[in-house]
């Protein structure tokens, strides 16, 4: 790669906690609402050892070391449809395999901050 040092990977910031805006919806409420919540985001060391044979290969991702959660609730929803959704906080980032229970394990994802009501569909 032109222009690329394998010091400057040092030079990443460290797997952390950041301040992120993300997307809430939910289906039979209106609108898509953005709060505020910490997530784990930076950089992590990858292994890939040179005898794959007899070794296995890991990767490790920035994830929830501890996570709560908080709750948000909608306020225009239709009758009989519950207003209240929650979501995570990160408490505190770990380097560990990804659990795709908790995280978004992809490569390029959409952005935490989209919503699908910002889509036009087209008939």
């Amino acid at each position: 790669m032109r222009g690329f040092s394998p010091a400057a990977a040092f030079q990443l910031p460290r797997c952390q906690l950041i301040n992120q805006t993300i997307s809430l919806e939910k289906k039979g409420c209106s609108g898509c609402h953005r709060v505020e919540t910490t997530i784990c985001s930076g950089y992590c060391t990858t292994k890939d050892p040179n005898r794959k044979l007899f070794s296995k290969a890991y990767q490790h991702v920035c994830t929830y070391g501890d996570l709560h959660y908080k709750t948000f609730e909608f306020p225009d929803c239709l009758p009989g449809v519950d207003p209240v959704v929650t979501y995570p906080v990160a408490s505190s980032c770990q380097c560990s395999g990804c659990a795709m229970a908790t995280s978004d394990c992809t490569f390029e994802s959409l952005q935490p901050d989209f919503c699908m009501n910002d889509i036009l569909f087209y008939h």
